[in-house]
C-alpha cells in the first residue's frame, strides 16, 4: 500500500478525543476546562529521532546541562568544530537536530553549531515547560557554550531568540524562520483549535499571568523586535497553516534592520530543509 502524500501545507490536526474531551470539561465548568487546557498548551510532545536526524546525532558531543534560573537540566548538542559558533534553537514539540540540514550546511561553510532540547522535549527532562524556559536556556547556553555569532530559531525557537537578544543575548545577526508573532492571537488559535469559546483564552492568559508573574503580551516577538538592533532575517511561507504568514511581516515590520523572505508552498517545516532557504541562510550570515 502506497502512503499517502503529504501537503507541506497540512496543519497539524489536534486529536478527536482531546477535542472530544476538552468540550466535556468546558460543559462541567470553566475552571475545569481552563486548568485542562493549561496543562494541554504546556505538554509538548515528545517524538521519536527521525532516521534523518541520526547522523547529526551520533556525531555531535552531547551533554547535560543544568539552567539554574528554572532548576531544570536540557541536553545540548555540539556540532563541528569552528570557532565561529551559531546557537540553533528548535520550535515547540521539536528537538536539537531538527535543524540538521541547515546544520549540515554550515559545517560545510565552515561553522559549528550548538543546539539543545528545550526543557519537556528531546532527551531533556520534564513533561511541561513554557516560552520563558527556552529563554533562560539560551541564556545559560550562552554563558557555557558562547559566545555565539549567529543565531538561528524556528517556530516558537524564533520568538525565544528575538527575546533572548532583548533580553541580552549577544550575536551578530539572528534569523527566525516561521516564528510566531503575538501571544495572544496564539492562544486564540489553540482554544479555536480546540472549538471552545474565545473567553476560555482570556482565562488561560490570565492563569498563565498569575501562575508565572509575567505579563504574556510582553513575550509577543514584535515587542522584542522592538528592541533588537542587529540585522534579522525573517524567512516565513505565504501558506504556513500553523503560524500565519501575518506573523512574519508583523515582526519584520518591528524590526531597525530586519529583512524578510517570503517562499511558497514549504508550509511550516517542510522550510527547514529547502536549498534555497539554506542559501537564502548562508548568503545573509557572510554578508556584510
Amino acid at each position: 500500500m502506497t502512503k499517502k502524500a503529504t501537503n507541506p501545507t497540512d496543519s497539524l490536526k489536534i486529536p478527536q478525543f482531546i477535542i472530544v474531551s476538552s468540550k466535556v470539561c468546558a460543559f462541567i465548568s470553566t475552571k475545569l476546562v481552563t486548568s485542562y487546557v493549561a496543562k494541554l498548551f504546556t505538554t509538548p510532545i515528545k517524538h521519536k529521532i527521525p532516521k534523518r536526524e541520526f547522523d547529526m546525532d551520533q556525531k555531535s558531543i552531547q551533554k547535560t546541562i543544568y539552567v539554574p534560573s528554572i532548576d531544570k537540566n536540557i541536553a545540548t548538542y555540539e556540532y563541528g568544530k569552528s570557532e565561529q559558533k551559531i546557537l540553533l534553537v528548535h520550535g515547540w514539540s521539536g528537538r536539537g537536530t531538527q535543524l540538521f540540514k541547515i546544520a549540515d550546511e554550515l559545517i560545510k561553510n565552515g561553522y559549528s553549531t550548538v543546539s539543545f532540547d528545550a526543557p519537556a522535549h528531546g532527551k531533556s527532562s520534564g513533561k511541561s515547560t513554557i516560552m520563558s524556559e527556552f529563554i533562560a536556556s539560551i541564556l545559560e547556553i550562552e554563558k557555557q557554550f558562547g559566545p555565539f555569532d549567529f543565531a538561528i530559531g524556528h517556530s516558537l525557537g524564533g520568538m525565544s531568540v528575538l527575546n533572548a537578544i532583548k533580553d541580552g543575548f549577544q550575536v551578530n545577526k539572528a534569523i527566525v524562520i516561521g516564528s510566531g508573532d503575538i501571544v495572544q492571537d496564539i492562544l486564540d488559535d489553540f482554544i479555536a483549535k480546540l472549538g471552545l469559546k474565545p473567553e476560555i483564552s482570556e482565562r488561560l492568559r490570565e492563569r498563565f499571568e498569575e501562575k508565572y508573574q509575567v505579563k504574556m503580551n510582553d513575550f509577543s516577538a514584535y515587542i522584542a523586535a522592538q528592541e533588537v538592533k542587529i540585522p534579522v532575517l525573517v524567512i516565513h511561507d505565504n501558506n504556513d497553516p500553523e503560524v500565519p504568514v501575518k506573523a512574519g511581516i508583523h515582526i519584520h515590520e518591528n524590526l531597525k534592520n530586519g529583512t524578510l523572505y517570503l517562499t511558497e508552498g514549504l508550509g511550516h517545516r517542510k522550510i527547514l530543509g529547502n536549498q534555497n532557504v539554506i542559501k537564502k541562510i548562508l548568503d545573509f550570515i557572510k554578508s556584510n
